[in-house]
């Protein structure tokens, strides 16, 4: 198993701004340069997925399986002998709101998928959270 995890504190957003940003999937692809398009029917809730594709990378369909608003959510994406999950919590500390995301891949070829997936989106995390937060302001 290997994981990785990345946080950051900010005092420029609420984890209701946070929560609202994510859970819109489908505007993903408007504020996140890495993502060809996002698609969710239904509800950001535990149980459904949406139809995923990085630029320049396959379709996936990633599913969610925790979702506590303003709060946390879990993905969980399904790879040839491995599994992938990227968790992502919003916790209000007396510096700020404190982002985390935590990604973790297991299985067989969990080693192969952490360097062609997880290891670029970790590599992002520092960008990519600046951006979140930036979007979110605006909320």
């Amino acid at each position: 198993m290997w994981t990785k995890s990345y946080s950051i504190i900010t005092r420029e957003v609420t984890k209701e701004q946070m929560w609202k940003l994510f859970s819109d999937v489908n505007n993903w692809s408007s504020w996140d340069q890495g993502v060809e398009f996002a698609e969710l029917k239904g509800k950001f809730e535990q149980g459904n997925h949406f139809m995923f594709q990085p630029k320049g990378g396959p379709k996936l369909k990633i599913q969610i399986v925790e979702a506590t608003e303003n709060k946390s959510f879990t993905d969980f994406t399904r790879f040839p002998l491995a599994k992938m999950y990227g968790a992502h919590t919003f916790e209000e500390t007396p510096e700020g709101l404190k982002l985390t995301t935590t990604m973790t891949v297991t299985g067989l070829l969990g080693f192969l998928w952490r360097k062609i997936v997880a290891q670029k989106i970790v590599d992002a995390l520092p960008e990519d959270m600046q951006q979140q937060i930036k979007t979110a302001k605006n909320l």
